[in-house]
């Protein structure tokens, strides 16, 4: 990563220097690449706690707008590694194991949390907690090769993980998500995306490309309305209509102070595009 000028230092994500997975800023626009292809990127406890570190970290950086994660090597994620996580949990009692689903559950949140908008960027195989994660991304695009299988039940697991019984209804439909998690079948690329699990379908040469041009043109934007209708769309779950029309005049009003509502006025009545910088 390139040096900042000295008043940048301070920003979170400029000090975080993950072991775990690769990280690039370009611009406000920071991605993680899943790093280990030779087993289709899985997760072990430290990268688990690595990635919600890094969520946790984005909630303070004034300077990444957006965020891509995707996999190495023409794969998302496999899941959690069989023989560095599977294998240990059996042994495990029960606080040793509620302990780790809470710490699982964790990463999650934080992605939630963030107030940065988050793309997956999904080839190969998506599957387990892999898909979580691309479940708990705001977007997801993928390629017409991806596989994404929320297969718990094959390992004699519920399909409730990680939020997938509240989150992935709400993304696909109750009946089709029950499919998914009571079965663990994989949905390939093009079912996935009828199914609306991926907002489109990419050629894998140009996965990446299209995912960070996205990510681009949404830093490049009102960042603080972005963030405010991030927070409103995790919010709003578990409002009634009425109480989320009353949260989000609040929400909008204090848009309505940003001086990016008063940029977009000006620009418009100049008859130019406007030009946010996020305040």
């Amino acid at each position: 990563m390139s040096q900042r000028p000295a008043s940048e230092v301070s920003l979170p994500l400029y000090d975080f220097s993950p072991r775990h997975f690769a990280l690039a800023v370009n611009g406000p626009v920071a991605a993680i690449t899943l790093n280990r292809p030779e087993k289709k990127n899985p997760l072990t406890f430290e990268s688990y706690r690595e990635l919600t570190d890094f969520f946790h970290a984005c909630g303070r950086d004034q300077h990444v707008k957006a965020i891509v994660i995707t996999g190495a090597g023409g794969n998302f994620c496999s899941g959690g590694d069989v023989m560095e996580i599977i294998g240990p949990l059996v042994a495990m009692d029960t606080a040793g194991l509620m302990a780790f689903t809470k710490m699982t559950g964790e990463l999650v949140k934080a992605m939630r949390a963030c107030p940065q908008p988050i793309i997956a960027a999904i080839d190969g195989i998506c599957a387990g907690a892999g898909a979580i994660i691309a479940m708990a991304s705001d977007m997801r695009i993928g390629t017409e090769r991806a596989k994404v299988a929320f297969l718990f039940n094959r390992v004699g697991l519920g399909g409730c993980d990680m939020g997938a019984c509240a989150i992935l209804p709400r993304i696909i439909g109750q009946g089709r998500a029950a499919e998914l998690l009571y079965t663990g079948r994989a949905l390939a690329g093009p079912e996935a995306e009828r199914w609306g699990f991926f907002n489109r379908l990419v050629a894998p040469e140009g996965l990446l490309a299209d995912a960070q041009s996205l990510a681009g043109d949404l830093a490049s934007g009102p960042t603080f309305a972005n963030a405010m209708t991030k927070r409103m769309l995790e919010m709003e779950w578990a409002m009634s209509v009425n109480d989320a029309i009353e949260a989000e005049a609040v929400a909008q009003a204090l848009c309505m102070t940003t001086e990016d509502f008063g940029r977009a006025y000006r620009a418009f009545a100049a008859k130019q595009r406007p030009v946010f910088e996020g305040n």
